[in-house]
């Protein structure tokens, strides 16, 4: 009986083990996908599902400089000065549409308040590699009807490489599809418009 109670006692470790072993790897394997490394047969098609909803640009909370928080912690554990860091994102977060309304195939961009509306419809992705040798996947949609005002093409990117809600998501847009590809150094952000400007530095610290 004792031994019988021992063989189930090791059993149920070495299930448990295996299965924290598991979720550490799935962990892992989601970390180094956010990170840009990871191979092609984990690519998947994705619909503009995953980034419904209501968002906000960061360049005004960068302007503000509601977003020094993170800077300062960039700057004290990475390569950059805090003004280095400004600059850097200064010019990536730059754009003029501050909020963006995703409904169905729908998307409305507000410049200064005023909208502009389009459908879109899937047109691929592009896979990009890196400088550091990491890679990147960009969803790109392209639009079917609506308003002059609306880009042409719309990329996503936000770190993911199959379908899942994006928490955020950086916005690439225009006329040139391929020239958008080649576009590194700038690259409008947007998180969700429920969040505070505090919540927004909660979650890029936490990050």
């Amino acid at each position: 009986m004792l031994l019988a109670t021992m063989a189930l006692a090791n059993q149920t470790a070495e299930a448990a083990s295996e299965k924290a072993h598991s979720h550490t790897d799935v962990s892992h394997q989601s970390n180094d996908i956010a990170h840009g490394y990871f191979e092609d047969s984990q690519i998947k098609a994705r619909t503009l599902s995953d980034w419904q909803g209501d968002w906000q640009s960061l360049y005004p909370h960068l302007l503000d400089e509601t977003l020094d928080p993170v800077l300062a912690h960039k700057a004290e554990h990475g390569e950059k000065s805090l003004e280095e860091y400004r600059a850097y994102y200064q010019a990536g977060y730059k754009t003029d549409v501050e909020r963006i309304v995703i409904d169905g195939d729908s998307l409305t961009f507000y410049r200064e308040g005023k909208p502009a509306k389009a459908h879109y419809a899937p047109d691929g992705h592009e896979v990009l590699t890196y400088k550091k040798g990491n890679r990147g996947v960009r969803y790109i949609f392209k639009k079917t009807a609506g308003d002059d005002a609306a880009p042409m093409f719309i990329q996503f990117s936000d770190h993911g490489i199959a379908p899942a809600k994006a928490g955020h998501y950086h916005l690439y847009s225009g006329s040139d599809r391929a020239g958008l590809l080649e576009e590194l150094t700038n690259w409008p952000t947007y998180y969700p418009s429920s969040l505070t400007a505090s919540e927004i530095v909660e979650e890029m610290l936490a990050h």
